[in-house]
């Protein structure tokens, strides 16, 4: 680690964020923006993002370096898959041969579903959930059951094992889930898979468990590492390490599986991605520094949620689920109109927004905006 790289980073993440997105105190174990004390914050130049989920502080600048040192290796085809295989299986715990990887996530996804679809048969999923993967079986002919999450807005996983049939060829579950930010309990998440995995494939999708801190969470590496078969887990660059314009994914699961997976994916990750995920991978501070600001970020939404009574789910990821009392493409547009971008509708909760979680200061100027338009 450069140290200088290092006391930029940790002086840039002090100074930006040294005024209005500050003031906020502790109250109860809530907080609540001292709006009183609070100058009016100007419109941004340039519309936020809050709608796709990514990291608005990413790819670190020790990823950028190594593009930066990687781009005379660009006429090569080879790249150093196999280093970052052994990287991850340090991180993980898993031997190397159960790893694979992609662009993005979202080919193993894309992958995963069609594997489901090859032989006659259904997918159980929650609903809603990140469908990329459904979708690509159903599309391929696989019937798709939906089930739907419970009343606490989790996914229920007795439902879910109700719903599996003799013919059910996939389970897919999204850890946190998506556009919910809840997670499952981890020993019944367990039970559930040791189970269900003894007669047909389950999909785990982790794209978002570097931000959980809830001692109810973990993640399934634990079995692939053991050596289950029939358990695949998908991550991914795109959203703590701010790859989402990179593409970098992994799948973890029995070398059997990943033989499979491996037949029907038809992409491939760019020799300066490769470099950059090599390094990100091993940039600790930076993954911190985005989880500590993401806090913030949603610390400062969710106290508006409590200070105005709204009915949210504790999230458990970087982005939050609100039901805002108004149809989503109303709210859409509404804030649109102030250089606010926020998620796209999801079924069947339409007076539901999911709101990504943005910097500080811009989490501040949409609870301003809110407030102006609904408080």
């Amino acid at each position: 680690m450069n140290p200088v790289m290092s006391r930029r980073r940790l002086l840039m993440g002090a100074s930006l964020f040294g005024g209005a997105a500050a003031l906020q105190s502790m109250t109860g174990g809530s907080v609540r923006l001292l709006n009183s004390a609070m100058a009016e914050i100007g419109a941004p130049a340039v519309p936020i993002r809050m709608s796709s989920n990514e990291n608005p502080w990413g790819p670190s600048k020790l990823a950028i370096a190594a593009m930066e040192q990687a781009f005379d290796q660009s006429n090569l085809y080879g790249g150093i898959a196999g280093k970052i295989f052994e990287l991850q299986s340090r991180i993980e715990g898993v031997p190397a041969s159960h790893i694979t990887m992609s662009a993005g996530s979202g080919e193993i996804l894309q992958a995963a579903g069609v594997l489901a679809a090859l032989e006659p048969g259904s997918v159980v999923a929650p609903y809603p959930t990140f469908s990329q993967s459904v979708r690509a079986a159903e599309s391929l002919g696989a019937e798709v059951i939906n089930v739907p999450v419970g009343e606490d807005m989790h996914i229920d996983l007795k439902a879910m094992y109700a719903a599996i049939r003799p013919d059910t060829r996939m389970v897919y579950l999204c850890n946190p889930n998506n556009p919910i930010p809840s997670i499952i309990e981890k020993k019944a998440l367990e039970d559930f898979v040791r189970t269900v995995a003894k007669d047909r494939l389950v999909f785990i999708d982790e794209a978002y468990y570097e931000y959980v801190d809830n001692p109810d969470f973990s993640s399934m590496m634990h079995l692939v590492a053991e050596g289950l078969n029939n358990v695949l887990i998908a991550r991914t660059a795109s959203k703590i390490h701010g790859f989402a314009g990179l593409r970098v994914g992994f799948g973890f699961a029995h070398p059997d599986v990943l033989a499979k997976l491996n037949r029907v994916m038809t992409g491939s990750v760019n020799i300066l991605a490769e470099h950059a995920a090599y390094a990100s991978y091993q940039d600790s501070e930076f993954q911190d520094f985005s989880r500590m600001k993401n806090k913030e970020g949603l610390a400062i939404l969710e106290g508006m949620y409590d200070e105005l009574g709204l009915k949210y789910v504790k999230s458990n990821a970087n982005f939050s689920f609100v039901e805002t009392g108004i149809d989503v493409r109303e709210f859409q547009q509404a804030m649109r109109e102030h250089n606010i971008l926020v998620g796209r509708p999801f079924e069947p909760f339409t007076r539901w927004a999911r709101i990504s979680i943005a910097k500080p200061e811009e989490m501040s100027y949409l609870v301003q905006t809110y407030k102006k338009l609904y408080g």
